[in-house]
Protein backbone atom coordinates (compact mmCIF):
# COMPACT_ATOMS: atom_id res chain seq x y z
CA UNK A 1 0.00 0.00 0.00
CA UNK A 2 1.34 3.41 -1.00
CA UNK A 3 0.81 5.76 1.96
CA UNK A 4 1.34 9.50 2.35
CA UNK A 5 2.45 10.30 5.91
CA UNK A 6 1.87 13.82 7.24
CA UNK A 7 3.80 14.38 10.47
CA UNK A 8 3.18 17.84 11.91
CA UNK A 9 5.38 18.84 14.85
CA UNK A 10 5.75 22.03 16.83
CA UNK A 11 8.42 23.45 14.49
CA UNK A 12 8.30 21.37 11.31
CA UNK A 13 6.08 19.44 8.94
CA UNK A 14 7.63 16.14 7.83
CA UNK A 15 6.16 14.53 4.73
CA UNK A 16 6.89 11.11 3.34
CA UNK A 17 5.52 8.55 0.94
CA UNK A 18 5.98 4.91 1.87
CA UNK A 19 5.42 1.88 -0.34
CA UNK A 20 5.31 -0.84 2.28
CA UNK A 21 8.33 0.07 4.40
CA UNK A 22 10.24 1.54 1.45
CA UNK A 23 10.63 5.31 1.57
CA UNK A 24 9.69 6.68 -1.86
CA UNK A 25 9.88 10.42 -1.17
CA UNK A 26 10.31 12.75 1.77
CA UNK A 27 10.51 16.42 2.68
CA UNK A 28 10.73 18.55 5.80
CA UNK A 29 9.02 21.93 5.79
CA UNK A 30 9.59 24.59 8.43
CA UNK A 31 6.47 25.62 10.32
CA UNK A 32 7.57 29.15 11.17
CA UNK A 33 5.49 30.58 13.98
CA UNK A 34 3.16 27.59 13.82
CA UNK A 35 2.09 28.52 10.28
CA UNK A 36 1.63 25.84 7.63
CA UNK A 37 3.75 26.06 4.49
CA UNK A 38 0.82 25.48 2.15
CA UNK A 39 2.85 26.04 -1.00
CA UNK A 40 5.50 23.49 -0.01
CA UNK A 41 2.85 20.99 1.08
CA UNK A 42 0.92 21.33 -2.15
CA UNK A 43 4.07 20.90 -4.25
CA UNK A 44 5.08 17.73 -2.38
CA UNK A 45 1.66 16.09 -2.54
CA UNK A 46 1.23 16.79 -6.25
CA UNK A 47 4.73 15.54 -7.03
CA UNK A 48 4.21 12.39 -4.94
CA UNK A 49 1.69 10.94 -7.38
CA UNK A 50 -1.06 8.51 -6.52
CA UNK A 51 -1.42 7.38 -2.92
CA UNK A 52 -3.89 4.85 -1.53
CA UNK A 53 -4.15 6.27 1.98
CA UNK A 54 -2.99 9.17 4.13
CA UNK A 55 -1.77 8.94 7.72
CA UNK A 56 -1.82 12.07 9.89
CA UNK A 57 0.05 12.49 13.14
CA UNK A 58 -2.35 14.10 15.61
CA UNK A 59 -0.76 15.01 18.92
CA UNK A 60 -3.72 14.83 21.29
CA UNK A 61 -6.47 12.23 21.20
CA UNK A 62 -7.88 12.95 24.64
CA UNK A 63 -9.70 10.09 26.35
CA UNK A 64 -11.75 9.24 23.26
CA UNK A 65 -9.09 8.37 20.70
CA UNK A 66 -6.87 5.60 22.03
CA UNK A 67 -6.17 3.93 18.69
CA UNK A 68 -5.86 5.05 15.06
CA UNK A 69 -9.17 6.04 13.48
CA UNK A 70 -10.41 6.73 9.98
CA UNK A 71 -11.24 10.39 9.59
CA UNK A 72 -14.75 11.44 8.72
CA UNK A 73 -16.62 14.69 9.35
CA UNK A 74 -17.57 13.61 12.87
CA UNK A 75 -14.00 12.69 13.84
CA UNK A 76 -12.70 15.90 12.31
CA UNK A 77 -15.15 17.95 14.35
CA UNK A 78 -14.22 16.19 17.60
CA UNK A 79 -10.53 16.85 16.98
CA UNK A 80 -11.22 20.59 17.14
CA UNK A 81 -12.35 20.22 20.75
CA UNK A 82 -8.85 19.03 21.73
CA UNK A 83 -6.94 22.05 20.42
CA UNK A 84 -6.68 23.72 23.83
CA UNK A 85 -4.89 20.65 25.23
CA UNK A 86 -2.04 20.95 22.69
CA UNK A 87 -2.11 24.53 21.38
CA UNK A 88 1.43 24.37 20.00
CA UNK A 89 0.78 21.26 17.90
CA UNK A 90 -2.88 20.53 17.23
CA UNK A 91 -3.71 23.57 15.05
CA UNK A 92 -0.99 22.89 12.50
CA UNK A 93 -1.84 19.16 12.46
CA UNK A 94 -5.45 19.95 11.66
CA UNK A 95 -4.49 22.62 9.13
CA UNK A 96 -2.34 20.04 7.33
CA UNK A 97 -5.15 17.49 7.51
CA UNK A 98 -7.59 19.90 5.87
CA UNK A 99 -5.09 20.96 3.22
CA UNK A 100 -4.20 17.40 2.23
CA UNK A 101 -7.85 16.31 2.21
CA UNK A 102 -8.47 19.00 -0.40
CA UNK A 103 -5.48 17.88 -2.48
CA UNK A 104 -6.35 14.17 -2.52
CA UNK A 105 -10.16 14.06 -2.21
CA UNK A 106 -11.64 10.62 -1.71
CA UNK A 107 -8.42 9.03 -0.46
CA UNK A 108 -9.00 7.44 2.98
CA UNK A 109 -7.26 9.28 5.80
CA UNK A 110 -6.35 7.96 9.23
CA UNK A 111 -5.57 9.95 12.38
CA UNK A 112 -2.71 8.44 14.40
CA UNK A 113 -2.41 9.84 17.89
CA UNK A 114 0.68 10.62 19.95
CA UNK A 115 -1.32 9.99 23.10
CA UNK A 116 -2.66 6.56 22.07
CA UNK A 117 0.47 4.53 22.94
CA UNK A 118 0.20 5.76 26.52
CA UNK A 119 -3.38 4.59 27.00
CA UNK A 120 -1.88 1.54 28.76
CA UNK A 121 -0.38 3.62 31.58
CA UNK A 122 -1.83 2.29 34.86
CA UNK A 123 -4.00 4.53 37.07
CA UNK A 124 -1.20 5.04 39.60
CA UNK A 125 0.91 6.72 36.92
CA UNK A 126 -1.92 8.48 35.07
CA UNK A 127 -3.83 10.01 37.98
CA UNK A 128 -3.28 13.50 39.36
CA UNK A 129 -4.01 13.93 43.08
CA UNK A 130 -6.76 16.49 42.47
CA UNK A 131 -10.25 16.87 43.93
CA UNK A 132 -12.60 14.07 42.91
CA UNK A 133 -15.21 16.47 41.55
CA UNK A 134 -12.62 17.93 39.16
CA UNK A 135 -11.49 14.52 37.94
CA UNK A 136 -15.11 13.46 37.38
CA UNK A 137 -16.08 16.64 35.56
CA UNK A 138 -13.00 16.96 33.35
CA UNK A 139 -10.50 14.48 31.85
CA UNK A 140 -7.71 15.55 34.20
CA UNK A 141 -5.14 12.81 33.78
CA UNK A 142 -1.66 12.28 32.43
CA UNK A 143 -1.96 11.47 28.72
CA UNK A 144 1.67 11.36 27.59
CA UNK A 145 2.93 12.30 24.14
CA UNK A 146 5.50 11.32 21.47
CA UNK A 147 3.66 8.00 21.52
CA UNK A 148 4.26 7.28 17.84
CA UNK A 149 8.02 7.64 18.37
CA UNK A 150 8.02 5.57 21.55
CA UNK A 151 5.82 2.90 19.93
CA UNK A 152 8.35 2.56 17.11
CA UNK A 153 11.15 2.20 19.67
CA UNK A 154 9.14 -0.55 21.39
CA UNK A 155 9.24 -2.49 18.09
CA UNK A 156 12.70 -1.55 16.84
CA UNK A 157 14.83 -1.98 19.97
CA UNK A 158 14.12 -5.72 20.34
CA UNK A 159 14.97 -6.19 16.65
CA UNK A 160 18.37 -4.54 17.12
CA UNK A 161 19.02 -6.54 20.28
CA UNK A 162 17.85 -9.75 18.58
CA UNK A 163 15.61 -10.60 21.53
CA UNK A 164 11.90 -10.96 22.16
CA UNK A 165 10.04 -7.82 23.22
CA UNK A 166 8.13 -9.83 25.83
CA UNK A 167 10.47 -9.53 28.83
CA UNK A 168 12.25 -6.35 27.74
CA UNK A 169 12.33 -3.23 29.94
CA UNK A 170 13.10 -0.14 27.85
CA UNK A 171 13.57 3.50 28.75
CA UNK A 172 12.99 5.45 25.56
CA UNK A 173 14.32 9.04 25.41
CA UNK A 174 12.76 11.08 22.61
CA UNK A 175 14.87 14.23 22.61
CA UNK A 176 14.09 16.93 20.06
CA UNK A 177 12.43 20.35 20.18
CA UNK A 178 9.98 18.57 22.42
CA UNK A 179 11.32 15.88 24.72
CA UNK A 180 9.93 13.02 26.76
CA UNK A 181 11.07 9.80 28.40
CA UNK A 182 8.90 6.67 28.52
CA UNK A 183 9.04 3.39 30.42
CA UNK A 184 8.15 0.46 28.14
CA UNK A 185 7.54 -3.07 29.42
CA UNK A 186 6.74 -5.91 27.01
CA UNK A 187 6.05 -3.39 24.27
CA UNK A 188 3.60 -1.24 26.26
CA UNK A 189 3.96 2.16 27.90
CA UNK A 190 3.63 2.09 31.69
CA UNK A 191 4.83 5.61 32.51
CA UNK A 192 6.05 8.75 30.77
CA UNK A 193 7.24 12.23 31.62
CA UNK A 194 4.71 14.34 29.69
CA UNK A 195 1.29 14.71 31.24
CA UNK A 196 -2.05 16.43 30.63
CA UNK A 197 -0.31 18.55 27.97
CA UNK A 198 3.10 18.34 26.24
CA UNK A 199 4.38 20.98 28.68
CA UNK A 200 5.15 18.64 31.59
CA UNK A 201 8.44 16.84 32.10
CA UNK A 202 11.88 17.56 30.66
CA UNK A 203 13.45 20.88 29.77
CA UNK A 204 12.82 21.40 26.05
CA UNK A 205 13.84 23.85 23.32
CA UNK A 206 11.30 26.53 24.22
CA UNK A 207 9.09 24.75 26.77
CA UNK A 208 9.78 24.91 30.48
CA UNK A 209 8.98 21.34 31.35
CA UNK A 210 7.73 20.74 34.89
CA UNK A 211 7.49 23.76 37.16
CA UNK A 212 5.86 24.13 40.56
CA UNK A 213 2.18 24.98 39.94
CA UNK A 214 2.42 27.27 42.95
CA UNK A 215 5.00 29.32 41.05
CA UNK A 216 2.56 29.78 38.15
CA UNK A 217 -0.22 30.79 40.56
CA UNK A 218 2.13 33.25 42.26
CA UNK A 219 3.04 34.87 38.94
CA UNK A 220 -0.63 35.26 38.05
CA UNK A 221 -1.99 36.33 41.45
CA UNK A 222 0.88 38.30 42.97
CA UNK A 223 2.99 39.45 40.02
CA UNK A 224 -0.04 40.17 37.85
CA UNK A 225 1.15 38.21 34.81
CA UNK A 226 -1.89 37.52 32.58
CA UNK A 227 -2.71 33.87 31.85
CA UNK A 228 -2.16 34.40 28.13
CA UNK A 229 1.35 35.70 28.78
CA UNK A 230 2.03 32.80 31.14
CA UNK A 231 0.96 30.32 28.50
CA UNK A 232 3.11 31.98 25.84
CA UNK A 233 6.14 32.17 28.14
CA UNK A 234 5.93 28.55 29.28
CA UNK A 235 5.41 27.25 25.73
CA UNK A 236 7.54 29.57 23.62
CA UNK A 237 10.03 31.53 25.75
CA UNK A 238 11.27 29.04 28.33
CA UNK A 239 13.41 25.89 28.21
CA UNK A 240 16.82 26.27 26.61
CA UNK A 241 15.75 29.55 25.05
CA UNK A 242 14.87 31.00 28.44
CA UNK A 243 18.04 29.72 30.10
CA UNK A 244 20.64 30.33 27.39
CA UNK A 245 19.04 32.62 24.83
CA UNK A 246 18.95 29.91 22.15
CA UNK A 247 16.59 27.00 21.52
CA UNK A 248 19.25 25.14 19.51
CA UNK A 249 21.01 22.68 21.82
CA UNK A 250 24.03 22.37 19.52
CA UNK A 251 24.48 26.15 19.69
CA UNK A 252 24.09 26.04 23.47
CA UNK A 253 26.76 23.31 23.70
CA UNK A 254 29.11 25.44 21.60
CA UNK A 255 28.45 28.43 23.84
CA UNK A 256 29.15 26.27 26.88
CA UNK A 257 32.50 25.25 25.36
CA UNK A 258 33.28 28.95 24.84
CA UNK A 259 32.81 29.55 28.56
CA UNK A 260 29.41 31.26 28.59
CA UNK A 261 27.93 30.73 32.08
CA UNK A 262 24.28 30.87 30.99
CA UNK A 263 24.90 28.13 28.46
CA UNK A 264 26.74 26.01 31.03
CA UNK A 265 23.81 26.34 33.44
CA UNK A 266 21.32 25.49 30.69
CA UNK A 267 23.15 22.27 29.80
CA UNK A 268 23.44 21.22 33.44
CA UNK A 269 19.74 21.86 34.06
CA UNK A 270 18.88 19.91 30.90
CA UNK A 271 21.06 16.96 31.92
CA UNK A 272 19.89 17.02 35.55
CA UNK A 273 16.26 16.68 34.47
CA UNK A 274 17.12 14.05 31.85
CA UNK A 275 19.09 11.81 34.23
CA UNK A 276 16.39 12.09 36.89
CA UNK A 277 13.70 11.20 34.35
CA UNK A 278 15.57 8.12 33.11
CA UNK A 279 16.02 6.89 36.67
CA UNK A 280 12.38 7.58 37.53
CA UNK A 281 11.22 5.58 34.51
CA UNK A 282 13.39 2.62 35.53
CA UNK A 283 11.82 2.52 39.00
CA UNK A 284 8.32 1.25 38.07
CA UNK A 285 9.90 -1.42 35.85
CA UNK A 286 12.10 -2.68 38.70
CA UNK A 287 15.19 -2.18 36.58
CA UNK A 288 16.32 -1.60 33.04
CA UNK A 289 17.45 -3.72 30.09
CA UNK A 290 17.75 -1.12 27.35
CA UNK A 291 18.21 2.65 27.18
CA UNK A 292 17.34 4.29 23.85
CA UNK A 293 18.13 7.77 22.53
CA UNK A 294 16.04 8.99 19.59
CA UNK A 295 14.86 12.29 18.07
CA UNK A 296 16.99 15.09 16.68
CA UNK A 297 18.99 15.64 19.87
CA UNK A 298 18.98 12.00 20.90
CA UNK A 299 20.40 10.92 17.54
CA UNK A 300 22.89 13.73 16.90
CA UNK A 301 24.12 15.15 20.24
CA UNK A 302 26.79 12.67 21.33
CA UNK A 303 27.91 14.85 24.28
CA UNK A 304 24.39 14.80 25.73
CA UNK A 305 24.23 11.00 25.50
CA UNK A 306 27.68 10.64 27.06
CA UNK A 307 27.07 13.06 29.91
CA UNK A 308 23.59 11.72 30.66
CA UNK A 309 24.89 8.16 30.86
CA UNK A 310 27.78 9.24 33.11
CA UNK A 311 25.32 9.69 35.95
CA UNK A 312 23.49 6.41 35.39
CA UNK A 313 26.14 3.82 36.18
CA UNK A 314 24.15 2.70 39.23
CA UNK A 315 21.46 1.45 36.81
CA UNK A 316 24.00 -0.55 34.82
CA UNK A 317 24.32 1.97 31.99
CA UNK A 318 27.70 2.43 30.34
CA UNK A 319 28.53 4.08 27.02
CA UNK A 320 31.69 3.47 24.98
CA UNK A 321 32.98 6.92 24.03
CA UNK A 322 34.37 5.81 20.67
CA UNK A 323 31.11 4.12 19.68
CA UNK A 324 29.08 7.06 20.93
CA UNK A 325 31.14 9.63 19.02
CA UNK A 326 30.81 7.67 15.77
CA UNK A 327 27.21 6.53 16.20
CA UNK A 328 24.82 6.81 13.29
CA UNK A 329 21.24 5.62 13.11
CA UNK A 330 20.35 2.33 14.82
CA UNK A 331 23.64 1.75 16.62
CA UNK A 332 24.63 0.02 19.85
CA UNK A 333 26.90 2.32 21.86
CA UNK A 334 27.12 0.23 25.03
CA UNK A 335 30.36 -0.46 26.84
CA UNK A 336 31.23 -4.14 26.48
CA UNK A 337 29.93 -6.20 29.38
CA UNK A 338 27.47 -3.65 30.78
CA UNK A 339 24.13 -5.17 31.82
CA UNK A 340 22.11 -2.44 30.06
CA UNK A 341 22.27 -2.02 26.30
CA UNK A 342 22.29 1.61 25.12
CA UNK A 343 21.05 2.23 21.60
CA UNK A 344 20.76 5.18 19.25
CA UNK A 345 17.72 4.66 17.04
CA UNK A 346 16.55 6.86 14.20
CA UNK A 347 13.11 8.34 14.88
CA UNK A 348 10.78 6.74 12.31
CA UNK A 349 7.35 7.99 13.21
CA UNK A 350 6.55 7.64 9.50
CA UNK A 351 6.91 3.86 9.68
CA UNK A 352 4.80 3.71 12.82
CA UNK A 353 2.09 5.87 11.27
CA UNK A 354 2.06 3.74 8.10
CA UNK A 355 1.71 0.60 10.24
CA UNK A 356 -1.25 2.13 12.07
CA UNK A 357 -2.85 3.26 8.81
CA UNK A 358 -2.77 -0.30 7.50
CA UNK A 359 -4.30 -1.55 10.76
CA UNK A 360 -7.09 1.02 10.59
CA UNK A 361 -8.15 0.38 6.99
Amino acid sequence: MRILVVNAGSSSLKLSVLDGERLVASAALVSAGGRLDSEGLTHFVRAAGTVEAVGHRIVHGGTEFTRPVRIDSGVRQRLDSLIDLAPLHQPISLAALDEVSGLVPGVPAVACFDTAFHATIPPAAATYALPAEWRIRWPLRRFGFHGLSHAYIARRAPELMDVSAAPLRIVSCHLGSGASVTAIVQGSSIDTTMGFTPLEGLVMATRSGTVDPGLVLWLEDHAGVPSTELADALENRSGLLGLAGSSDLQAVLQAESAGEPDAALAVEVYLHRLRAAIASMAAPMDGLDCLVFTGGVGEHAAPIRQRAAAGLGFLGVGIARSLNDEATADADISTAGTPVRTLVIEAREDLQIATEVRQAI
